[in-house]
């Protein structure tokens, strides 16, 4: 007998849940199509997390220009290109107000998203994170909304200070710990580049699962490090996608102003990629 696809999509929630509540560090690699996310898919990852600078490369513009409906017509598809439960980067819920966190959420969950991630950047390079009031106010109306829905929504509350120049560890675990205490099922400061940060994370909100950043500016992270520290989640954000794309450039380089093409060393085989999106 075929399953539902309510069923499908409550089977997957619940197993993203369980992801966050076991012991030990799952990494949550971050797919831009649904090609890159039946790659992961086939090499055993356990579940997926868009990328919104990821999607905005492969539609050719910078990050931070991508509509809501866009990212979550992106997000369907990579819900659909698996078995595994997808998590989205809803940016800032795309819009200022509470009420765009909250109908943000619920358009999530309708394109058959297990979960997202609400941040409290503003977008306005003038004024870029929330007040404190307004960004916990935020969290709470997207809190009450993944509550009303049907099946588990795993919510991620991301303090963004450290991406936006302020790199000020007290005041972001103020906003982490605001963030649980309103309901957020994850806690999430991109940016962090010390173990040292990283730590006062996890134990400010323990025992809330935490979600870390790999990233080139965090040399010192690795897997066994973070695991130790008691972070739950691991993602790359646009790393893999920045990856792609750069491999892609060089190739292209090398083709234009060498007129050689030993990138082809690096390419997949073309019946190994076959088999991988059958």
């Amino acid at each position: 007998m075929n399953t539902s696809p309510n069923n499908q999509q409550a089977a997957k929630a619940q197993t993203f849940k369980a992801l966050h509540e076991r012991t030990g560090l799952f990494v949550i690699p971050n797919p831009w199509d649904a090609g890159s996310a039946k790659m992961l898919a086939a090499l055993g990852f356990e579940a997926l997390a868009t990328t919104s600078a990821g999607l905005a490369y492969a539609l050719g513009r910078p990050d931070g220009s991508v509509s809501r409906d866009e990212a979550l017509e992106n997000s369907r598809a990579i819900v659909e290109a698996t078995s595994l439960p997808v998590a989205a980067d809803l940016e800032n819920g795309y819009g200022d107000d509470s009420e765009a966190c909250a109908e943000t959420i619920l358009l999530a969950a309708k394109a058959g998203l297990a979960g997202g991630s609400i941040e409290d950047a503003t977008g306005n390079a003038e004024d870029p994170i929330y007040s404190f009031e307004h960004s916990v106010a935020r969290i709470k109306a997207a809190v009450k909304a993944a509550r009303s829905l049907p099946d588990p929504f795993m919510l991620t509350a991301r303090a963004e200070n450290f991406l936006h120049g302020r790199t000020d560890l007290k005041d972001t675990i103020r906003r982490l710990e605001a963030y649980a205490d309103a309901g957020a099922d994850v806690l999430y400061a991109p940016g962090l580049t010390t173990l040292e940060e990283v730590d006062a994370v996890v134990r400010a909100v323990s025992p809330k699962p935490v979600n870390v950043l790999l990233s080139v500016n965090s040399p010192d992270f690795t897997l066994d490090a973070l695991a130790k520290l008691g972070v739950r989640r691991v993602s790359v954000g646009s790393l893999l996608a920045r990856v792609a794309y750069g491999s892609f450039f060089t190739a292209a380089q090398e083709l234009q102003q060498k007129g050689t093409f030993n990138f082809v060393e690096n390419a997949i085989g073309y019946v190994d990629i076959n088999k991988m999106f059958k």
